[in-house]
């Protein structure tokens, strides 16, 4: 029977997973991996169905929540919520005027995170193998590959808040890693950002549409086939570490108020969007966003933006906080699972 202090616990890892799937770098399910609460959220998604109406029939409310697990989720949920709800300024400002630092340390998160989800490997078949090298090479190339255009339809947000809420249950892939690819993460979390609650229903009406549908086939995906997959996660975060590179120049940009694509000269003396946006004095986050990308050396970045600082030392400061911090979670995790 779990007390007060069980809930906060649960709590206080809901809070972990909200940062986490703030951030295009590590995923809630990672974290909930971590943290030791992974299989019970899974039996709790999986548990809302269509023979919850019989449940209800039978034995009402209580039953139902009881079916669901509902003190767990509704301290977990709270918990998420309220990271999600707190960090959305907060990471929009840094995007803004700290980019440098900030991939740094969503870079320091994925390199943590596939050591830790790597280490669940337990045999090395040829079916891991495969499914660790096509998982990789697969997002690389969604990394590699321009992400859509501007898009702000209800009807868009819904289906990639469905889509990022796939991933964001996996243990591997970041769900705001998939918003970034499909163009809608500057638009989801200027939303939470700004209060915008009608585009943030609408996206969490999809991410629980997503979480529910999914939920049940990656249950059985990980009762069945445990060890590829976690070998498939594991080439998933491999692969998104290009994408998550902190230094990069922008061949090409796509400006939303025209709804066009243009070369990098749009972005003055500056090679990069990171650059541009931390040298003006408006926000132009929400008006620009990358659209094809060249990987750097820091070196290189300096020189092609001119007016920047060696920021080195600091990226490399904070892509050790975000390595350090999967470890952190997971000794935490292990002196007491909830």
């Amino acid at each position: 029977m779990r007390n007060f202090k069980d809930y906060f616990t649960i709590f206080s890892k809901g809070l972990a997973m909200g940062a986490a799937d703030v951030v295009p770098g590590v995923s809630g399910g990672t974290i909930a991996f971590i943290a030791g609460i992974y299989d019970e959220l899974l039996d709790s998604i999986s548990s809302i169905n269509f023979g919850l109406i019989q449940v209800f029939k039978e034995d009402g409310i209580a039953g139902v929540w009881k079916k669901v697990n509902g003190n767990f989720m509704l301290a977990l949920l709270s918990g998420i919520a309220v990271s999600i709800l707190s960090l959305a300024k907060l990471l929009t400002h840094a995007m803004h005027f700290y980019p440098i630092q900030l991939w740094s340390f969503f870079f320091g998160l994925i390199i943590a995170s596939i050591w830790y989800v790597g280490v669940q490997i337990k045999k090395w078949d040829i079916y891991a193998i495969l499914g660790l090298v096509a998982a990789t090479a697969f997002v690389y190339w969604l990394s590699v590959t321009p992400p859509l255009g501007s898009n702000n339809s209800y009807v868009f947000l819904f289906f990639a808040g469905a889509i990022a809420a796939c991933a964001m249950i996996l243990p591997g892939i970041s769900g705001s890693f998939i918003l970034l690819l499909l163009g809608a993460y500057a638009t989801v979390i200027t939303a939470v950002g700004n209060h915008d609650f009608l585009t943030v229903g609408v996206v969490g009406l999809g991410a629980a549409t997503g979480l529910i549908s999914f939920s049940t086939l990656l249950k059985y995906l990980l009762s069945k086939y445990h060890n590829t997959l976690i070998a498939i996660l594991t080439g998933f975060l491999i692969g998104s570490l290009w994408k998550i590179w902190p230094w990069k120049k922008d061949q090409y940009v796509y400006v939303k108020d025209v709804g066009e694509t243009h070369s990098s000269e749009v972005l003055g003396e500056y090679a990069s969007l990171t650059a541009f946006m931390k040298n003006q004095n408006t926000d132009t986050f929400e008006s620009i966003k990358a659209y094809v990308e060249q990987n750097i050396l820091p070196g290189t970045y300096e020189t092609l933006n001119p007016g920047t600082s060696n920021e080195l030392i600091s990226s490399i400061i904070f892509t050790i906080l975000g390595f350090s911090i999967i470890f952190i979670i997971e000794f935490l995790a292990t002196r007491k699972n909830v």
